[in-house]
């Protein structure tokens, strides 16, 4: 958890916004440190969370967390976070074995066409029982909102799923843990190329996903490089976007920062006030 951040987005883990989707995205820089930010943030905040892990293990998280003061066995292991492992899901889908015993989440990879009902079904069937009390303990524990954390949509598009299909399950994610159950919704989405070749004709692109998901999201976090090109005391820059709805109508609230990412945690400033450019 990266209290500089928790500072930028008025947020702690005592005190969050409830009912919010928050949207990672990055351009040729990796906006997954984010990721790590908020699943620390909300395992100190008692959330029950839910992660899709699409494209990294369960043991990077853990190891990652570790250095952050959490320990993500732990609370696998009391029931506050569930892990899908989709690495590991989409091999058993690939490669059934007798005693598989797995979830049925990943069945699409067999056959993308069938669109993401199976795994919005996995996230359903989850976020619903984040009110339930530990079993087999006397001291029962209750958790907070739940929370879903996903680590790249944007790789559901290599597996051969649409852009629209991706869009529909994280608007149903969407409906279901913001609006029904009032948590919170963390994605993250990545795109490639520069943001001239937006308009490339590719409507089940990454463009489209980025695009679509920017509608849907209450708050973005978008990462990319320095546009002056590498820097070793800067890596890159994070615009936060704040997407609010008012009586008169929507407002957005646009603020840039630089940041620095350390074997510990990250540190935020503001354009120009690093101590590497002053």
């Amino acid at each position: 958890m990266y209290t500089e951040l928790n500072s930028i987005l008025n947020t702690t883990p005592d005190s969050f916004t409830k009912g919010e989707f928050i949207l990672l995205s990055d351009r040729q820089s990796d906006a997954s440190f984010l990721i790590h930010h908020f699943l620390s943030l909300y395992l100190r905040a008692r959330c029950r969370v839910l992660f899709l892990g699409l494209v990294q293990s369960f043991n990077h998280y853990s190891a990652i967390s570790q250095r952050m003061g959490v320990s993500l066995a732990q609370a696998k292991e009391k029931g506050q976070l569930v892990f899908l492992e989709g690495l590991n899901e989409s091999l058993s889908v690939l490669i059934p074995q007798e005693t598989d015993t797995g979830s049925q989440a990943m069945d699409f990879v067999r056959d993308p066409s069938v669109g993401l009902k199976s795994l919005y079904e996995f996230v359903r069937s989850g976020v619903s029982s984040a009110g339930e009390r530990r079993e087999g303990t006397d001291d029962a524990e209750e958790w907070g909102p739940p929370v879903l954390l996903v680590d790249d949509l944007s790789v559901l598009l290599s597996l051969g799923v649409s852009a629209g299909a991706v869009l529909d399950f994280s608007h149903y994610c969407r409906a279901t843990v913001c609006s029904q159950l009032q948590g919170n919704v963390v994605m993250l989405t990545r795109c490639d190329g520069e943001e001239e070749e937006e308009d490339d004709g590719d409507d089940e692109g990454p463009e489209r996903l980025l695009k679509g998901l920017t509608h849907q999201c209450s708050l973005t976090l978008h990462v990319r490089g320095l546009p002056t090109g590498f820097c070793r005391d800067i890596h890159g820059q994070v615009e936060v976007r704040w997407r609010r709805r008012q009586a008169d109508g929507q407002y957005t609230q646009n603020q840039l920062f630089q940041y620095k990412v350390h074997d510990k945690g990250a540190s935020f400033f503001a354009r120009g006030t690093s101590s590497a450019v002053l």
